[in-house]
């Protein structure tokens, strides 16, 4: 089949898993509020930047599984001929490169941060299809954004956020082990996904004082969202291991407003966050 030289905007946006975008700027707002916050325009330079270098790095991730995806995912944009593979070889690059250098302009801490996320994109794009332990070089992006976002912020990289962003990571590594096996037939283990929790068990241990109830509230939040995702997966009968993932994709939204909690007044924009995201999902899938 021959790859369009001119692919329409939904196949970039199958691509780019623009969906998953609500996601992205979640972590960034969260990181950037634990990190003391600050002016509006360095938050939005994060959010774009964190938005480039995500969108970039769903572009190679597709550049790289070209040739499995010719075999067992054909329906993608590139085996479907909706796109030259070299084509996205370059968007890829040029939104990750572009992504890089904007958070990179928000200090020398995030800078560094910023490279090594790019570095962990590329290296879990590049390696994913062939290694076990892959779901943990997900969650090492995220938990690199999350900590290039409180590095930019006034205080920088506080232990509350670096307690959140290694929360984040157990989420990730969760969904993401789910997402592994979305293709295969074999059976799910149940005790990976314990990592699910630790969101939950940090909210538990920090939890005190003004913000007890809000607490509770946004942890019992995030366990019936957990609980109501994995129905599709360990309820009897066919399980739909993609709406899962999906689920738990937008439930991003919802861990990282369990990790703001002291800033109730943020409450409002992380759950449309994860309205957002859900409805994205609507559109665009998630994976």
């Amino acid at each position: 089949m021959f790859a369009s030289s001119r692919p329409d905007f939904r196949t970039l946006l199958v691509l780019g898993r623009a969906s998953n975008l609500p996601t992205v700027w979640s972590n960034c707002l969260a990181g950037y509020l634990l990190g003391g916050g600050g002016s509006g325009w360095r938050l939005l330079v994060l959010v774009l930047g964190g938005s480039l270098a995500y969108l970039g790095g769903m572009y190679l991730n597709d550049a790289f599984d070209a040739s499995f995806d010719r075999q067992f995912r054909r329906e993608r944009p590139i085996p479907s001929g909706r796109i030259e593979e070299a084509l996205v070889w370059r968007i890829g690059w040029g939104l990750l490169g572009g992504g890089t250098f904007l958070l990179g302009t928000l200090g020398w801490t995030a800078a560094v941060l910023a490279l090594a996320l790019a570095l962990a994109v590329v290296l879990y794009d590049a390696v994913h299809k062939a290694l076990a332990f892959s779901p943990v070089l997900m969650a090492l992006c995220r938990f690199l954004l999350f900590l290039t976002a409180a590095a930019a912020a006034d205080r920088g990289v506080t232990g509350y956020a670096l307690w959140s962003a290694l929360a984040l990571a157990g989420w990730i590594i969760g969904l993401s082990y789910v997402a592994k096996r979305e293709s295969t037939t074999g059976e799910l283990q149940r005790w990976p996904l314990v990592v699910l929790a630790l969101p939950v068990a940090l909210n538990g241990l920090l939890n005190n004082g003004d913000w007890r109830l809000r607490g509770l509230i946004f942890a019992a939040l995030v366990v019936a969202w957990a609980g109501w995702c994995l129905r599709h997966t360990f309820v009897e009968g066919p399980r739909n291991l993609g709406l899962t993932v999906a689920g738990l994709l937008a439930g991003i939204c919802l861990v990282d407003l369990l990790a703001v909690v002291p800033e109730p007044g943020y409450a409002l924009v992380f759950l449309a966050l994860f309205g957002a995201a859900l409805l994205g999902q609507r559109f665009v899938p998630a994976t």
